[in-house]
Parts: structure tokens; C-alpha cells; sequence
């Protein structure tokens, strides 16, 4: 079993992008000030919180440390009144190429899917306000699965999305195998996962996974916007449609309705 956090190497061998990515990843951890991220509030009335993953030598590989940080920062804008929406972003080369690999060789399957060591990667779908992804670049593996746990995806046109675990002798961690099912349907999901493949920015848009393509350089301003027309809303309201939209995911039809119901019960009595 320890073979599937030790095979490096596979996945090197099959990928041209991932040896610079995790060449140059380092074990990480958190601690004080923001090390692995880049957190601000945007906007013209600063109501849109703002989190920039910032391992560039890295590729934005999705160590511990860095998920610990962008916790954190989730936690304070989810604190914050001012605060309606939230953009995460990564660079214009990679929002994420996957989790880091050099991070989890040295432990044991059980230690990399047991035990909490990907329990604070689910604080991004678990945030009451709405989180968008904007994706340039890379999203592969765990940075696939990180841009699925927001709740709206902008990509630029040069993005690619992909769960390349398959190469590692490993299947998605991080909830991959069900969010990926979920957006873009079975059959699709299951070629990407079976084989590694990756997907344009428009082959994501056209099956689902993405809501709007923009040029490289205009999507971060677009998502920022978006946030800004979703932070005008009620926030109560957004986080009770918010709560509705993914109840309607995972639950049939009349269950939904009864859920609905009772929510928008609570909020007008």
C-alpha cells in the first residue's frame, strides 16, 4: 500500500509538466504569517475576499501548510460582516498542479487517507459563503479537486483540468471521483480519471465544470466582479441558496423540496 504515496516516479515518467512542479516542491508547514498564500479584499467596496495560492517554483502544489493557511483565511472572511464572496486564485501558470507529492513519499497509504490528514481540505466546501475558483493554468489532481470544492468556477482559456492520479497507482483523495462524476457526467469523468487525460478550458465549460472562459489576463477582474454582484445580495440568503443549490447535488427531488421549505421557513419566521 505504501507503494501508492511512493510512486513518484510513474507519474514523472507519463507527464511533461509535473517534474518542474515537484522538483522544486518543498516540505511545508504552517505557522505564523501567511507563508504559502497571498490574502487581500477586493473590490470597489472591499467586500470580496481575496486568497492567492503563492508556491510558484512549486506549480502552487497543495502541501499541508498551505491548505492549514488557506483555512485560516476562509475562517477570518467567514468572520468578516464587510465580506460577501470569496475569489481563490493561483497564477496565470497554475492554480494548482496537484497536492505535493514530496510531502506525502515518505508516509504510508493509511497515513495519507486515514486520520485527518485531508480533513481541513474539506473547510473550503464547508465555508457558508460562496467561493469562486479562478482557474489559470494547471488544475490537475488535488488542485482539480480544490477548484471542484468552490461553489463557481471561472477559468482563462489556457486553463486545463485533470485527475492524473492514475499515473501514481493512486485514484483522487480529495472527493475528485465524485465531484468530477457530478459536474461532468459519468462517461467523462470516468476517461479522465481511467486515463489521466486532461481537458481545455472549453471542453470543461461545454461539459459543465466550468461556468465562463476569459482571456488569461481579464479572469481574475471577472471573478472579482462576479463576487462583487454576489456580496450586493443578502448574505443570509446567498448562504441559504448556497445551502439549497448542493442539497439538490446529493438529494432527489422531494427531499430537496421539504429541505427547501424548511430553510426558507427558518428565514422568514
Amino acid at each position: 500500500m505504501a507503494l501508492l504515496c511512493r510512486s513518484t516516479g510513474l507519474l514523472l515518467k507519463h507527464s511533461k509538466l509535473l517534474p518542474s512542479a515537484f522538483a522544486a516542491t518543498r516540505q511545508c508547514s504552517s505557522g505564523g504569517q501567511y507563508q504559502y498564500i497571498l490574502v487581500d479584499k477586493k473590490g470597489e467596496k472591499k467586500n470580496v475576499g481575496f486568497i492567492q495560492l503563492n508556491r510558484p517554483k512549486a506549480l502552487n502544489a497543495l502541501c499541508d501548510g498551505l491548505m492549514l493557511e488557506v483555512g485560516r483565511a476562509l475562517d477570518a472572511f467567514e468572520a468578516d460582516s464587510e465580506v460577501g464572496a470569496i475569489v481563490v486564485t493561483g497564477s496565470e501558470k497554475a492554480f494548482a498542479a496537484g497536492a505535493d507529492i514530496k510531502e506525502m513519499q515518505n508516509r504510508t497509504f493509511q497515513e495519507c487517507y486515514g486520520g485527518n490528514f485531508l480533513a481541513h481540505w474539506n473547510r473550503v466546501s464547508t465555508v457558508k459563503k460562496p467561493v469562486i475558483a479562478a482557474v489559470n493554468g494547471f488544475a490537475l489532481g488535488g488542485g482539480c479537486e480544490f477548484a471542484m470544492m468552490c461553489d463557481i468556477i471561472y477559468a482563462g482559456e489556457k486553463a486545463q483540468f485533470g485527475q492524473p492520479e492514475i499515473l501514481l497507482g493512486t485514484i483522487p483523495g480529495a472527493g475528485g471521483t465524485q465531484r468530477l462524476t457530478r459536474a461532468v457526467g459519468k462517461s467523462l469523468a470516468m476517461e479522465m480519471v481511467l486515463t489521466g487525460d486532461r481537458i481545455s478550458a472549453q471542453e470543461a465549460k461545454q461539459s459543465g465544470l466550468v461556468s465562463k472562459v476569459f482571456p488569461v489576463d481579464q479572469l481574475v477582474s471577472e471573478a472579482v466582479r462576479c463576487g462583487e454582484k454576489i456580496s450586493g445580495n443578502s448574505k443570509l440568503v446567498s448562504a441559504m441558496a448556497k445551502e439549497a443549490v448542493n442539497a439538490g447535488k446529493y438529494f432527489i427531488k422531494e427531499i430537496v423540496d421539504t429541505f427547501i421549505v424548511e430553510i426558507y421557513s427558518a428565514h422568514v419566521s
